[in-house]
């Protein structure tokens, strides 16, 4: 029997198969499209996503369990009978409503969002975005009249469309501004302050149980764990005790740290408790969630500019670390998410002169995500323990320079994993796989010790960020 974990994330839909004798394997991959309608805005097609998905599931023989992991704060709106989508998918990373949370800020209401959700207000986060759907699109508020519309994360549709079941998982619910993280439930209050009608959100549910079944020919297999992606990476990477810690570089760059059944709460740090994972007979594990929004992302936008085109000239450089010769790159391109929260900062080179490279400017792309990155971890060790090393997986975790400048800039040891599919392992293990936690030989793990600090790199660094920040629509 196969245990399948389907990694539904921000550019692809990936399918993890893993049978009885815990062997894994990668059985599909999807790629989507994406959309960019106007300036600020990312969207996916929702069909064009479920289909993806059902073409994982197709994709291997005699299932025992699913798992799905989603994007987090991507979200829709659906009719409740035919399931057919009213909106396209409002990605995580779209700013449409910018202006909204600017208003809600200057009406002073970011303390009661913060004590009751423990996130910022912040167009990241799903609420805004689904009150924009309803305040935005006829459809939406024509079947809301009619008590038939649907609005959620995209686990919930997922769910809705392949099981018949509305619900969401904990970890995808905090990650609204909806749900309240003392009680797990929606917030009546949260709800009617970004004016999102709580009869057409789903049931919150533990992340792993009987979510429901797929058919798939005669027979029902179940949907055993729902999760958000980064979550699922964190358990995927082992993290299981207080201050274990990974960071996925992907799109942008996640940080996660586990902090057991308390959730931490640090809003002068800029950093989010956030349900980490609560099986179907236990308590909520909690996390503190810090992210960087462009990481990948950067480095692909270097590529379109022709700054390189072979990754591999960028595993190593002949010339000393940039900010060491003053030069800064700071990856705002969407503005500065932890431990700043400010969606008005701008992407910002500074040092720049005529002799300034191609290669000196992508060096420095590479370090600034890795010293954007040690900003989240250092806020995180200012509230807790973090442990001394620190297990990194995505796409830049593959380069060589920057996971030493990173480890460098963490000021600890950095471990990179030999098997890149960390998400979907730990969907799988949440699902009911849970012997592959120790499927690799630990000495194919490649790890960085850090070198002797250089904290002059660190001031250097926060005044190139401090120049960045409330850059766009000043006159606003």
């Amino acid at each position: 029997m196969t245990i399948l974990a389907i990694d539904q994330g921000t550019t692809s839909t990936r399918a993890l198969a893993v049978n009885a004798n815990d062997h894994a394997a990668i059985t599909s991959v999807s790629r989507h499209k994406q959309y960019y309608p106007q300036s600020g805005w990312v969207e996916h097609n929702p069909l064009e996503v479920l289909a993806n998905i059902r073409t994982a599931i197709d994709s291997t023989n005699n299932l025992s369990a699913i798992g799905i992991d989603n994007q987090g704060e991507s979200c829709l709106a659906w009719h409740a009978d035919t399931l057919e989508p009213v909106s396209q998918i409002i990605v995580w990373q779209d700013n449409r409503t910018a202006a909204v949370i600017e208003r809600l800020i200057k009406n002073g209401v970011s303390d009661e969002v913060m004590n009751r959700a423990g996130l910022p207000l912040d167009s990241y986060f799903s609420a805004s975005k689904l009150a924009w759907i309803l305040n935005s699109i006829p459809d939406a508020r024509q079947l809301l009249n009619q008590g038939k519309l649907r609005l959620g994360t995209t686990d919930a549709y997922f769910l809705d469309c392949l099981a018949g079941e509305y619900k969401t998982d904990i970890t995808t619910a905090s990650r609204t501004s909806l749900m309240n993280l003392e009680t797990g439930q929606w917030d009546e209050t949260l709800c009617e302050l970004f004016g999102v009608p709580i009869s057409t959100l789903p049931e919150i549910v533990p992340t792993t149980g009987m979510l429901g079944t797929v058919l798939i020919g005669k027979k029902r297999v179940p949907i055993t764990a729902s999760v958000v992606d980064q979550q699922a990476s964190l358990y995927g990477h082992g993290c299981r005790q207080a201050g274990d810690a990974k960071i996925t570089f992907g799109t942008g760059a996640f940080a996660l740290t586990v902090t057991g059944h308390k959730a931490l709460r640090s809003p002068e740090q800029g950093l989010l408790p956030t349900v980490a994972w609560k099986h179907a007979a236990g308590d909520a594990v909690y996390a503190l969630d810090g992210g960087v929004y462009s990481a990948g992302s950067a480095i692909e936008w270097a590529r379109s500019l022709r700054l390189f085109e072979d990754y591999s000239t960028l595993n190593s450089f002949k010339q000393r670390a940039a900010i060491d010769r003053d030069l800064a790159f700071v990856p705002a391109l969407s503005g500065l998410a932890c431990p700043h929260w400010d969606r008005r900062a701008a992407g910002l080179w500074v040092g720049l002169s005529h002799d300034t490279s191609r290669s000196d400017m992508m060096q420095s792309i590479l370090e600034g995500v890795a010293l954007r990155t040690a900003e989240v971890i250092r806020a995180m060790s200012s509230l807790t323990e973090v442990g001394d090393e620190i297990s990194i997986d995505g796409g830049v975790s593959v380069n060589p320079y920057f996971c030493q400048f990173l480890a460098d800039s963490l000021e600890k040891s950095v471990a990179v994993k030999s098997f890149s599919e960390i998400t979907a392992v730990g969907t799988a293990q949440l699902a009911g796989a849970d012997q592959i936690l120790d499927r690799e030989d630990d000495t194919q793990t490649r790890r960085y010790t850090p070198s002797p600090v250089r904290q002059d790199r660190v001031e250097k660094f926060s005044e190139a960020v401090a120049r960045s920040t409330e850059w766009r629509d000043r006159s606003q």
